[in-house]
């Protein structure tokens, strides 16, 4: 009778009568329940390369049913959430909020599982952050996201690139698959720190299972689910550290990542030159203080907030691929990235 009267002098929503019962069902406490933080694992059924990994990772020990998330079914291992929907992996968006209003568990990240394509055929292992900072109100969204908008990067990019190489290397996929960072690109909208693990770059590669298994230790390993430490703790790293926020560059980001190759080295957001569109002043580009038109200011601005929101108490640094660019584009970014405070550094600054 309690129980019902404390119903009765309180507005139920949908989302917390789930939550609630989730957590009485679990004999977990309401206030547990709310305060818990989770880790959000995503594939998709539709995609090999997402969904050979995920059953990988679920054959793996300590995983049962979870609840189910607008019927989509979802695996619990500790603090561990898997989510296996039906649906293109960069336009369901915000999974994050819906577990969170279903359940009260907190997100605290979310890794998505999914295939790479990429002109060359070339089988690939990549890691990246996501969004379309340099996109505005008009822009057709061709693989998701919205204008203007990037996901705080998940500060564990770095780190398990490094792992997913080492990996790799032992199960004897390199060379044949190159480990690779990617640039900034696509959705799904998330307001967790976010990172996509791909397998590429043809039919024939996203559904060989040696490259899942990889995938799915690299998994495994990097959340410490196996009884290890966790690989990639932000939280556990003292943080006060210096984050690279990659500037220019092709879409695999060579300058960047030979930096990120180095133990200890912490990434954010990785701006290729198509994410920093530029408009050309023509004759007057050789003036001092030249204004340059285009999103790239924007772009900029974006992928540093949301990587220092990723990164608490650490200091964003940017790193330019300097060769990438012409020199009054150079100019045009250094003089703006000076006007917003943004430290640029050399390689050996993030060692």
């Amino acid at each position: 009778m309690i129980k019902i009267r404390l119903l009765r002098h309180r507005r139920i929503t949908s989302s917390s009568f789930r939550r609630n019962n989730y957590c009485f069902i679990k004999n977990i406490s309401i206030q547990d329940c709310v305060r818990r933080m989770v880790t959000l694992i995503v594939a998709t059924t539709i995609d090999p390369a997402s969904i050979g990994p995920a059953s990988a990772l679920l054959a793996m020990p300590g995983w049962h049913p979870g609840p189910s998330i607008q019927d989509t079914p979802s695996f619990v291992n500790q603090d561990v959430r898997l989510l296996k929907h039906d649906s293109s992996i960069v336009r369901k968006d915000h999974l994050d909020t819906h577990w969170e209003e279903t359940t009260g568990e907190k997100v605290d990240e979310v890794i998505f599982l999914s295939k790479h394509t990429a002109a060359s055929n070339r089988p690939a292992l990549t890691v990246h952050p996501i969004g379309v900072p340099h996109l505005t109100e008009g822009d057709q969204l061709p693989v998701g996201g919205k204008p203007a908008w990037a996901a705080p990067p998940n500060p564990r990019i770095g780190p398990w690139f490094r792992l997913l190489k080492s990996i790799a290397d032992s199960q004897n996929l390199t060379p044949e698959f190159e480990v690779t960072l990617e640039a900034t690109h696509h959705g799904p909208v998330t307001n967790a720190p976010t990172m996509f693990v791909e397998i590429g770059s043809t039919e024939e590669y996203w559904k060989r299972q040696d490259a899942a298994q990889a995938i799915a230790l690299l998994v495994w390993e990097g959340l410490g689910l196996g009884g290890g430490d966790a690989v990639g703790d932000w939280s556990r790293s003292g943080n006060q550290q210096k984050i690279l926020l990659g500037i220019g560059g092709g879409h695999y980001v060579p300058r960047h990542m030979d930096i990120v190759r180095k133990d200890g080295v912490w990434v954010g957001h990785l701006l290729a030159g198509y994410s920093l569109p530029m408009e050309d002043p023509g004759p007057s580009k050789a003036q001092a203080n030249l204004e340059v038109g285009g999103t790239w200011k924007q772009a900029i601005r974006v992928a540093f907030d949301t990587t220092r929101a990723a990164f608490p108490q650490g200091e964003v640094v940017a790193h330019l691929d300097n060769k990438s660019f012409k020199g009054w584009q150079r100019n045009a970014i250094v003089g703006f990235l000076a006007e917003q405070n943004i430290k640029v550094g050399k390689p050996s600054d993030f060692y």
